[in-house]
């Protein structure tokens, strides 16, 4: 008898471990490959929302300001994490974290405007004034800092924001550098606490100045120089612009990169079958298959249409996906895909919507 009740206790307790397990991994990842259901679970978005008061906003920069938005016993984060901003108009952003980890009563993001952007950044300049509450949904870590020997960082402007924070993490000792570019002095965020990294000293004149291990220049940065002698087992980091992004990974294909725009939609037109609905629709060359879905389907949810968030994401029964997110894994993307961005490799899809 008490043999037969250690096994039920054995099978009873392996159980509950599987079951938090799966629960764990639900929650850690944006897509749970399911089989297809009766009732579909595609296109749902996974992560709770919070409700942040806008409780101090200063201007770091030419054109940049940082919100700090306040909460209670906020979700935990890392350095490279960001959160998604539901602003007034329905609009989401990604925005990354700068602040301190440690502080669970608020996060941090520095926001530069875009003039000729899709009206996010104008928003948030224009609306996001001290009091005011805002949606945030995360934090999401898609660009951690990496166990290395060594580390080398190269920022592009306001890119330097979800830099800070792995500055400020690194161990005593460590063996890094950091390459900060901008336009000028007076547009890059955080360059005074940047320099201090960088140890004491006088920099020379000129538009590179350098400090220590923390390089700064305005205008273009002479990437074939900088990125020529890595140190043994380095790492490199980096985020800016994409041309900076781009520039740097054709010197460093294993860069590690975080990006807030989409890659281009592109492409030629083909058609996508919605299983479910019955209907099979056209995407036009140089369209999304989000934009084709919603003209059919208007309730089909989205938010960030740049290929991160995972709000869209959808099963795919049939067809070859050309996969133009950074979000899904290996995995995921053998029978999911994210239609704000991705595209068919084929003439046809099959989605089970």
């Amino acid at each position: 008898m008490a043999h037969a009740l250690r096994g039920a206790a054995f099978v009873a307790g392996t159980a509950w471990l599987a079951r938090r397990a799966m629960r764990r991994r639900i929650q850690a990842s944006p897509l749970w490959p399911l089989p297809a259901l009766d009732e579909p679970v595609s296109g749902r978005p996974r992560s709770r929302s919070l409700r942040l008061r806008v409780s101090a906003r200063d201007t770091v920069a030419e054109g940049v300001v940082r919100l700090r938005l306040e909460g209670r016993e906020l979700p935990r984060w890392e350095p490279g994490a960001h959160i998604d901003l539901v602003l007034p108009s329905g609009r989401v952003r990604q925005y990354s974290l700068c602040g301190d980890p440690a502080d669970r009563c608020a996060y941090t993001v520095a926001v530069r405007l875009v003039e000729d952007g899709r009206g996010g950044s104008r928003e948030v300049h224009e609306r996001l004034l001290e009091g005011t509450e805002v949606e945030v949904r995360g934090p999401r870590n898609r660009f951690p800092l990496a166990e290395a020997p060594a580390y080398v960082f190269v920022a592009g402007g306001i890119g330097i924001t979800p830099l800070l924070p792995m500055l400020r993490a690194l161990p005593e000792g460590a063996d890094w550098r950091l390459l900060y570019a901008g336009r000028s002095r007076a547009s890059m965020p955080f360059l005074a606490e940047v320099e201090r990294f960088g140890g004491r000293g006088v920099p020379p004149l000129g538009r590179s100045r350098e400090r220590g291990r923390v390089k700064v220049v305005e205008g273009r940065p002479d990437l074939d120089a900088e990125l020529k002698d890595l140190p043994a087992g380095a790492v490199v980091h980096c985020c800016g612009p994409e041309g900076l992004m781009a520039a740097v990974a054709e010197r460093v294909p294993s860069v590690r990169v975080e990006r807030f725009t989409p890659l281009a939609v592109g492409g030629g037109a083909f058609e996508v079958e919605l299983r479910r609905s019955g209907r099979t629709l056209t995407v036009p060359a140089g369209s999304s298959v989000l934009s084709a879905v919603r003209a059919a389907l208007p309730g089909t949810l989205y938010s960030c249409e740049q290929g991160f968030c995972g709000t869209c994401v959808q099963r795919v029964l049939a067809g070859e996906v050309d996969h133009r997110d950074a979000l899904l894994t290996d995995a995921e993307r053998a029978d999911s895909m994210l239609i704000c961005v991705s595209r068919a490799r084929g003439a046809r899809l099959v989605l089970d919507m």
